[in-house]
């Protein structure tokens, strides 16, 4: 948010030239203890890592159970093949090297036997060893396939713990509706980790809101939604305070077009930060949301929208901007 002395500036040439003033919310770390926020975020990430894992161990399910289809496929295959060459056995007698070759008319007959008993081997023993590989292959396609169904099991348990701690972590806080849109735009999606996680990021990039600093991933949702319409007001870096914002991985929205009013927002103000919010929402997989706070309601991707109010005027209720915290 802007600092203080660049906040009297900018209130004192509004005054002079008659402009908007754009006043940020006081710095009340968003209305939670820092206790609150360090278990939302603790709550967000572990739900975000979980589910990421999640999807890879089931996409990793699909693909092994295809391979095991087809190790499978190839392991009848061969059983036939070695079950014709037992039958082939069965019908003509066993005959052994050593009859054979003594049994021999000539010299050249005895080489000739030898090289076709070598070749009945070589034959032989590479189908057996087919069969042998084709059996060990799908034994370890299946424990490949046992283990990732035990990987999602955990998984499946890590994102209902996750989503007990953000339940506690806002103590009686109940559900509410919240504010969801089907007719929001589809963000372009963040950068990912080759595993689908997110990639640890700092404070690297200058926030155009101010003259600090935020990480890319901030900067990509602040853009995102300017490309879809939100084009109001926005402060994201402070140095002072807790939470994201000093950080940089935190933006205050205002509700007004001329800024952030000491008022409760109504009518078109209120539904643009309805709008918002519910932008966010239903990006929050695209884009990296920890969580997003407006109009006396929070929400996080592990528990939905749920009752949340800090004490004080509009800034701290959060009835005058949106607050969206990002991973």
């Amino acid at each position: 948010m802007l600092r203080p002395l660049a906040v009297t500036l900018v209130a004192a040439v509004a005054v002079i030239l008659g402009g908007p003033a754009f006043a940020a919310p006081n710095t009340d770390d968003e209305g939670g203890t820092k206790t609150l926020r360090a278990a939302l975020e603790a709550a967000a990430k572990g739900h975000a890592d979980a589910k990421a894992k999640l999807a890879n161990s089931q996409k990793r399910q699909l693909e092994l159970r295809v391979q095991l289809k087809q190790v499978q496929t190839r392991l009848a295959e061969v059983r036939v093949e070695v079950g014709v060459l037992a039958a082939q056995s069965y019908r003509t007698g066993r005959l052994t090297p050593l009859a054979a070759l003594l049994n021999s008319a000539s010299p050249e007959d005895f080489l000739a036997r030898a090289g076709a008993l070598e070749q009945l081997a070589q034959r032989d023993g590479v189908q057996m060893r087919k069969l042998t590989e084709m059996q060990a292959a799908a034994t370890r396609t299946q424990a490949a396939i046992d283990n990732e169904v035990r990987e999602q099991q955990k998984q499946v348990a890590i994102l209902a713990r996750k989503k007990q701690d953000a339940e506690r972590a806002l103590g009686n806080s109940s559900p509410t509706g919240g504010f969801v849109s089907a007719n929001s735009v589809a963000a372009k999606p963040a950068p990912r980790n080759s595993d689908g996680s997110w990639p640890r990021e700092s404070c690297t990039v200058d926030d155009p809101t101010t003259s600090g600093c935020i990480t890319p991933r901030t900067l990509h949702a602040m853009n995102q939604a300017k490309a879809a319409n939100f084009r109001r007001y926005v402060s994201c870096y402070r140095s002072g305070g807790g939470g994201e914002h000093p950080k940089g991985r935190a933006c205050d929205f205002a509700a007004a077009p001329n800024g952030f009013e000491n008022v409760n927002a109504t009518g078109d103000d209120k539904q643009y930060g309805d709008r918002l919010a519910a932008f966010y929402v239903k990006n929050a997989e695209r884009l990296g949301v920890m969580y997003v706070i407006w109009y006396r309601q929070i929400w996080q991707p592990s528990i939905g929208w749920r009752s949340y109010s800090g004490s004080g005027g509009p800034a701290a209720t959060h009835t005058n901007h949106v607050h969206l915290s990002m991973l």
